[in-house]
This record gives C-alpha cells, structure tokens and sequence, in this order.
C-alpha cells in the first residue's frame, strides 16, 4: 500500500498492518515481505544497527515491493528526520517524545523539508510561508509523508491532548516496555493499569482523528490492543516471527521425527 492511501484508510477510520524490521539486511529479504498481507514496514534506526547507505537501500527494496516504508529514527531530533527523508523514506517513527515544542519542529520538519532557516522558523512559528509558490512545492513533495510521534512515557500520557495537538500528526506509537517502564510496572502488560492507560491514549489520540499504533509482540497481544482499538497495526518484527518460525517448524519436526523412529522401533 502506498503512503497515500495509508494515510486515507487510516483517516477514514480503517486499519493498516505492518511489522518492524531490524535483523534482516542485504537487498534479497524483499520478496519475503511482499505478501498482500503487510501494508507497511518500519525500518528500526533506533535500536537497530543499521548505517544511512543501508537504511537508504532498504526504504528503495521495500517501496519496489509494493509497501510504504516509514524509518524509526535514534531520537526526536529534526536533523535525524531529514536523513531519514533524504533516504527516501515515507515517514518517520519519532520515539519517546515528550516536549511538545520538540514534536512541533519534528512533525513540520517532516512537512517542509528540505526548508531550513529562518524560513522554516517562520512556518513553525505563525505557517508563513516564503510564498504559496513554495507552499504547494512543499505540499506536494511531502504532503504525502507520515509523521508518527512516540508516546512512551507517563509523562507524556498525562500531556497528551497538548503534546498531540502540535503539528501535522499521522500516528501516535506506544512502545510497551518504555510505556510500563516508566509506569513502574515493567513489562506488566496483562495488569488494570497498564491497559488503563493505554485506551486512556487510545481515546485521546482518536478525539483528533489521529490513529494509535502499538507494538504488539504476540498474536494475542496484538489482537487485545485492536480490541481496545488500536488501528495502526504493528505486530511483531523480522527477527522474531523468523526465530518463531524457526521454533515452531523444527519443534514440530523433531516431534515427528521421535514418534515415527519410537514407531518403527516398537
């Protein structure tokens, strides 16, 4: 799917699903991920190793297949953004983000770039444009990018209506081990509070038509966080659902295996 029309599934009040990538490298993991089944991908630059050549050659192999690549960058930091976007990407991930300021700049720097200066300041302040020439350049150029903001701390949930209302916002991304972590309740994803909190960010978010994306690391965690109605699916990543495979198949073999040799010996 296209950045475009993820933007307008998501607006009209559908769903989209994708998954995080951040083992896979190389230019032949494409195909692998070209099922009708994915939407989008997101390229992990936060805790993923990957160089600004690499992450450029994977956001080119994953538009080739069909999807819309959006890049997790290190830090809410504009100037990160822009090497994501120079890479082409379709949008970014920015993570852990509680300045509201900081969001501001972060979610025009995604609108406007590569405008910088005093002219980018101007639109951040008071939306001056150098000219309407140059706004509907920047329109058109990245009027299609997708800005997702990372709401991963409490302190942040308890700003949220002011942190969400700064700037054009696409998506708004819980990390559930920060998100619990900074709760005091790390990794206790099963507990009233936690689930609390997140259709406390669900609700917000959804009052400004700005969809919740959570990252869900199993089947059924995954599937409980759409209950509460999350609509910007991420599940799982490429190095677990490989490693899981991996699990399941050979579990599965080497069971078949001791039954059929326990048979033959019987």
């Amino acid at each position: 799917m296209n950045p475009k029309d993820i933007k307008k599934t998501l607006q009209s009040g559908g769903s989209v699903f994708g998954t995080m990538i951040n083992f896979v490298e190389g230019s032949r993991w494409g195909a692998a991920f070209s099922s009708k089944a994915l939407d989008y991908i997101i390229i992990d630059a936060e805790h993923g190793s990957y160089s600004r050549g690499e992450i450029a050659r994977m956001v080119a192999i994953g538009q080739s297949v069909g999807l819309t690549v959006i890049v997790r960058v290190a830090d809410p930091d504009p100037t990160l953004i822009a090497i994501a976007l120079d890479a082409k990407a379709d949008g970014v991930l920015v993570p852990y983000c509680e300045d509201a300021e900081m969001i501001q700049r972060c979610a025009w720097k995604v609108q406007l770039h590569p405008l910088k200066g005093r002219a980018f300041e101007d639109v951040v302040s008071s939306e001056t444009f150098p000219s309407k020439k140059t706004k509907d350049y920047l329109n058109n150029k990245n009027g299609h990018k997708i800005m997702i903001v990372g709401i991963e701390s409490i302190t942040a949930v308890n700003d949220l209506d002011n942190l969400i209302s700064k700037g054009p916002i696409d998506g708004v991304f819980v990390g559930p081990n920060d998100l619990s972590t900074s709760m005091g309740i790390p990794d206790e994803l099963e507990t009233k509070e936690y689930l609390d909190t997140l259709t406390k960010i669900i609700k917000v978010s959804e009052s400004h038509n700005i969809p919740v994306m959570v990252h869900g690391f199993s089947e059924e965690r995954t599937l409980k966080t759409m209950e509460l109605g999350s609509r910007f699916v991420l599940h799982s990543s490429d190095g677990m659902m490989i490693s899981g495979s991996i699990d399941k198949e050979f579990t599965a073999i080497r069971g078949e295996t001791i039954d059929k040799t326990e048979s033959e010996a019987i």
